[in-house]
């Protein structure tokens, strides 16, 4: 019996992949580094901020590269004021709601940037738990910000779906055992499948989506 549904944020709930690379590649660019799209989807999308300065820029002290990290992700938000939601996602989160779900979002974002996007998208109030990973001694690709998740609504993984855009992402909610679904909007759907998304959706609008949902047994 499903009881709940779980979503991450960048990429999921709005499509930010393209701001945040764009970002990145300005920030980077004065540390003598280009970077195409590629090398954002394989060394940056879905992963903590922290790992992603000690691997790009390993000459960085803590210190300094948390400065890197803030810096960008306050510029983020200074540009990401006109955010829209994934289409279809207000159809979804109405479907929860009236079936009265659980609903909690599982992110590796900051959390200003976290609360800044779900006061952009107006959906603040609609998740019963925000787990930030940033603040857990394991992010996303590891399954403990799942299993967190899990704990706090008070449901297990077969009580559960997942949301998630990202190959660390799906890898973290495919770990705690739940049914993942795969957001297309920043990786091909092969590759999602292949780290552990059980179904890939375009968008909340699919009709693939909408044909397993109607198909659960409440």
């Amino acid at each position: 019996m499903l009881k709940a549904v779980l979503f991450d944020l960048d990429g999921t709930l709005a499509n930010t992949d393209p701001i945040h690379f764009l970002t990145w590649q300005g920030f980077l660019r004065d540390y003598g580094l280009e970077i195409d799209d590629e090398f954002y989807k394989s060394k940056i999308s879905g992963r903590l901020n922290h790992l992603i300065v000690r691997d790009i820029l390993p000459q960085l002290s803590g210190e300094e590269g948390d400065r890197v990290a803030e810096e960008k992700e306050a510029y983020f938000r200074r540009i990401a004021g006109d955010l829209e939601a994934i289409s279809g996602l207000g159809d979804l989160l109405q479907w929860v709601e009236d079936k009265s779900l659980k609903l909690a979002l599982v992110t590796n974002a900051p959390r200003a940037n976290a609360e800044f996007m779900l006061d952009v998208l107006k959906v603040a109030d609609k998740f019963e738990e925000v787990i930030l990973a940033s603040e857990l001694p394991m992010g996303k690709p590891d399954p403990a910000p799942y299993l967190l998740a899990l704990k706090r609504l008070g449901v297990s993984a077969s009580e559960a779906i997942a949301f998630e855009d990202s190959p660390s992402g799906i890898r973290s909610a495919a770990g705690a055992g739940i049914f993942t679904v795969g957001v297309t909007s920043s990786h091909e759907p092969a590759l999602l499948i292949e780290v552990g998304a059980s179904l890939t959706i375009e968008d909340f609008t699919d009709l693939q989506l909408w044909k397993m949902l109607e198909s659960i047994n409440f």
